[in-house]
């Protein structure tokens, strides 16, 4: 249990504490935010320190009081006798060591502690001198001000209200009979509460204005710290590249980090997916190579990993340590795109407190940044993975439909032959066909290899490339073939290629599976849209199998057609050949 004078201090505090509250510093709380109906109380002014803004004008009532007090005594009714000059000699004196050294109306206890006994030490010289026909009843203003300035309108009413009890309480015991005592009483004890009012009242009007002016300079503030992040941030964005190859964005991303922060070493590590490690991209300053597990990352990247958030450590050794060792400081951030871990990002050096607030800011918009890059990087080195093993299975699928039956076919003629060379017949006919079989297959592997080779360029655009396919399609086949092309300005480069491959895909199919004896490709482009239909007055695909993923590469093809933004449809009524058609709209 709390000793008695404890209890009653804290009773005290409670009693003439803002709002009523009992033990609770609303300032200290939270200075960001302003509380309802009192401006001042929102400022980022320490407990105690609020009349820092009104001591001037306490000073000067106090002065004035003190002087009107001294003024008065001669002129007063009261007997002057010794207790009217000792009580004179206390509140002179008590005043002008407050003309030197100000009373303060803090939350803490001496505050507390110095405004109550101000109150009942002019309180007690007003009663013993007079009460309200004392001169010492001026004195007692400024104590009734200091709460007014310092905590606000019902706190100075309190006071007021408290020493007009005092004081009018002896003045009806000393005088119970005198006529007006009840009046004088009134007068003096509202006279008392309207100074508490006033100086409460300029205490919220000038709070107000002061927060006001505070916030204010505050949004300047924070306008001019976020364009300068802001600057920084567009910096970092055209300064990264927009190759899709890893090795280039880990190496401008490493290369912007040297040109916005100071440190000592730079890591960046990358998720692997795989087994949880955390693989060394890059470094820069000291080496760190290899692979980290999971469990032997510093307990401050393990940190930003579960709260996915900037961390800026000011003295690693109270931590644990950093990444490297006799580093002191560190600012740590992740790496997160689309909602996925990517990597880790740590800087470090070896002053103490070397990173700031604006620092981490700075690392939390270049990490957003930096992130999407290499998550589009990967991404793409997927794609190109997947894209080469897709490549590597239609040039399979393409060796053994045509080379490797004709290959068989060569082999069983060879067997065939063989046998008759045993049975003693004549060989000259089936040598000769054997001949132009073998020539056959010698064609089938040039147009093989002429397909894979065979792209669209810089110097030569689909209808040049579509053309020369077709003219070999005609030749082989038989088929009829038509191109009508549309094309006063080219795609670039990269859809252009794709909508190639998709026809070369489309033909093929007719020239193996549609039976058909006409294929005709239609091209349209305006240099931003584009429109391809492959048509063939084929057979069509079996019922049910129009459109469908795994029918004769319409996966590949609708793979393609994603890839750059456009829309693949296969319509195929049975018997009545099959459209192929493939459209890119302008962005």
């Amino acid at each position: 249990m709390s000793s008695g004078p404890t209890r009653w201090v804290t009773r005290l505090r409670g009693w003439v504490a803002i709002d009523g509250s009992r033990g609770t510093n609303q300032v200290e709380a939270d200075r960001s935010v302003p509380l309802a109906g009192d401006g001042l109380a929102a400022l980022p002014i320490a407990a105690g320190q609020q009349l820092q803004l009104f001591r001037r004008i306490v000073f000067v009532v106090r002065f004035a009081t003190t002087l009107t007090a001294l003024v008065l005594i001669p002129a007063s009714g009261v007997e002057r006798g010794a207790p009217m000059i000792g009580w004179a000699v206390v509140v002179v004196s008590y005043n002008v060591f407050r003309l030197v050294r100000p009373l303060e109306s803090g939350e803490d206890t001496v505050s507390v502690v110095q405004v109550v006994f101000e109150v009942a030490l002019h309180a007690i010289a007003a009663a013993f001198t007079g009460a309200w026909d004392s001169p010492f009843v001026f004195p007692l203003l400024p104590a009734i001000m200091v709460a007014g300035f310092g905590r606000g309108i019902w706190p100075a009413l309190r006071i007021g209200f408290a020493t007009a009890v005092a004081v009018s309480t002896v003045e009806i015991v000393r005088n119970p009979g005198l006529p007006g005592v009840w009046v004088n009483n009134v007068r003096w004890t509202l006279f008392l509460a309207l100074v508490g009012v006033m100086a409460g009242y300029a205490r919220r009007t000038v709070g107000e204005a002061r927060t006001t002016h505070t916030l204010a300079m505050s949004r300047v503030a924070s306008l001019t710290d976020a364009n300068q992040l802001l600057t920084s941030l567009h910096a970092v964005a055209q300064a990264l590249p927009a190759s899709l190859d890893l090795d280039e964005v880990l190496d401008s991303i490493v290369a912007r980090l040297r040109a916005l922060f100071t440190y000592d070493a730079a890591v960046l590590l990358l998720l692997d997916d795989t087994d949880g490690s955390w693989q060394v991209a890059r470094w820069d300053g000291h080496r760190l190579s290899g692979a980290l597990e999971p469990t032997q990352l510093p307990g401050v990247l393990r940190k930003v990993q579960l709260d996915r958030t900037v961390r800026r450590i000011a003295d690693l050794s109270v931590h644990g340590g950093g990444l490297l060792p006799k580093m002191a400081s560190g600012l740590y951030g992740p790496l997160i795109a689309r909602g996925e871990f990517v990597g880790l990002v740590a800087l470090e050096a070896l002053p103490e407190n070397l990173y700031g607030g604006s620092d981490s800011d700075l690392l939390q918009g270049f990490l957003e940044q930096a992130a999407l890059a290499i998550s589009n990087a990967q991404v793409f080195e997927r794609l190109r993975t997947v894209g080469a093993d897709e490549e590597r299975t239609r040039i399979a699928r393409d060796l053994h439909d045509r080379i490797g039956q004709s290959l068989a076919y060569v082999a069983f003629e060879l067997d065939r032959m063989v046998k008759a060379h045993e049975d003693g017949r004549d060989l000259g006919p089936s040598l000769v066909q054997l001949r132009n079989d073998v020539r056959g297959v010698i064609g089938e592997v040039r147009d093989t290899l002429y397909a894979l080779r065979t792209d669209v360029s810089e110097d030569h655009d689909f209808v040049a490339t579509m053309h020369e396919f077709l003219e070999r399609v005609e030749k082989r086949s038989g088929l009829r073939v038509m191109l009508k092309a549309d094309a006063p300005v080219r795609l670039t480069i990269l859809p252009e290629r794709e909508f190639w491959r998709i026809a070369q895909e489309a033909v093929i199919n007719v020239e193996r599976h549609a039976q058909a004896t006409t294929v005709a490709v239609l091209w349209r482009t305006d240099g931003n849209s584009a429109v391809l239909e492959v048509v063939d007055d084929g057979v069509g695909l079996p019922e049910g199998r129009a459109g469908r993923l795994d029918s004769y590469g319409i996966m590949g093809m609708r793979e393609r057609a994603a890839s750059i933004g456009a829309t693949l449809q296969v319509t195929s009524p049975p018997g009545r050949g099959t459209v192929v058609r493939c459209r890119l709209d302008a962005r």
